[in-house]
C-alpha cells in the first residue's frame, strides 16, 4: 500500500513539472478569464475561482487547457489525501499534515495569503504587483501540497509495520471476501430447486397453462410445449390388413 501510494505522488510531481514549465501560460489565461469575467480587482482565491473561470470565462482552447491541467492535479491530490488516510490510523504529526492538505485541497478554501518558500522559486517568477495582488497565492498552492505529502510519507514510513498493517490487513480481508468464488455446493442445489419448481408448473393434459413468475420458467414451458407440437401423431392400425381371428367352434373341428 506504501508502494502504491508513493508511485501515485511521484506520478502527480511528474505532472506538475511539465504545468510548472507553463506558468507563463497558465498566468496568461487566468489574466484572460479575469478580463472577460470583468473582475479585475479580486486575487484568485481558490480553486473553485479558477474552475468557475474556466467554465464560464474561457475563451480559447489554449487557455482551457492550462486550467484543466492545473485543475486535474488539484483533484489528484484530493484522491491521494483519500488515500493516505486509509493506508494507516495516522499519528498527532501525520494527522496534522494530512488536515493540512485536505483544508488546501478544498475547492472553497481561501488561497490568496499562500506564498510557496525556498526551494521553490514559482513566486519569483511573478512581478512585484502580481505576486503581492493577484498569482502567488494559485501558483504556490501546489507546491506547498506536495511538500506536506511528502512530509507525510516520510514521517509515516517510520512507523512500525504492524502500524499500517491495522488499516491494510482488513482492507485487504473485506477485497479478499467481496471476489470470493461462490460455494460449490450452492449452484447444484439452486439448479435442483428450479428444477423441481418447473416440473411442478408443467400443466396436465387439457389444462390450460399456468402463469410462470420468471423468465426461467416461461423458457421451459415454450420448450415443452414446441417439442409437443413436432411430435408426429402415431397412426392407427388398420383392421383390414389382419386376418380374420377364427371362432373357438371351428378351431375344434
Amino acid at each position: 500500500m506504501m508502494n502504491e501510494v508513493k508511485e501515485s505522488l511521484r506520478s502527480v510531481e511528474q505532472k506538475y513539472k511539465i504545468f510548472q514549465q507553463q506558468q507563463f501560460t497558465f498566468i496568461g489565461a487566468l489574466e484572460h478569464c479575469r478580463e472577460n469575467a470583468h473582475d479585475k480587482i479580486r486575487p484568485i482565491s481558490s480553486i473553485g475561482q479558477v474552475q468557475s473561470y474556466m467554465e464560464h470565462h474561457c475563451s480559447n482552447s489554449t487557455d482551457r487547457r492550462i486550467l484543466l491541467m492545473f485543475l486535474d492535479i488539484c483533484s489528484e491530490l484530493s484522491k491521494l489525501c483519500q488515500h493516505f488516510e486509509a493506508l494507516h490510523a495516522g499519528t498527532p504529526v501525520t494527522n496534522n499534515l494530512l488536515e493540512k492538505c485536505k483544508t488546501l485541497v478544498s475547492q472553497s478554501n481561501d488561497l490568496s495569503s499562500l506564498r510557496a518558500k525556498y526551494p521553490h522559486d514559482v513566486v519569483n517568477h511573478l512581478s512585484c504587483d502580481e505576486a503581492r495582488n493577484h498569482y502567488g497565492g494559485v501558483v504556490s498552492l501546489i507546491p506547498i501540497i506536495l511538500d506536506l505529502m511528502k512530509e507525510w510519507v516520510a514521517h509515516s514510513e517510520k512507523l512500525p509495520r504492524k502500524a499500517l498493517q491495522q488499516v491494510s490487513e482488513p482492507q485487504a480481508a473485506t477485497r479478499a471476501t467481496a471476489h470470493a468464488p461462490q460455494a460449490s455446493g450452492t449452484q447444484p442445489q439452486l439448479q435442483k430447486q428450479n428444477c423441481g419448481q418447473l416440473i411442478q408448473n408443467i400443466p396436465k393434459p387439457g389444462e390450460r397453462p399456468r402463469k410462470f413468475k420468471t423468465t426461467l420458467e416461461t423458457t421451459w414451458w415454450e420448450t415443452v410445449v414446441g417439442s409437443w407440437g413436432t411430435r408426429p401423431t402415431p397412426a392407427l392400425p388398420d383392421p383390414t390388413a389382419f386376418p380374420p381371428i377364427p371362432s373357438r367352434g371351428a378351431a375344434c373341428n
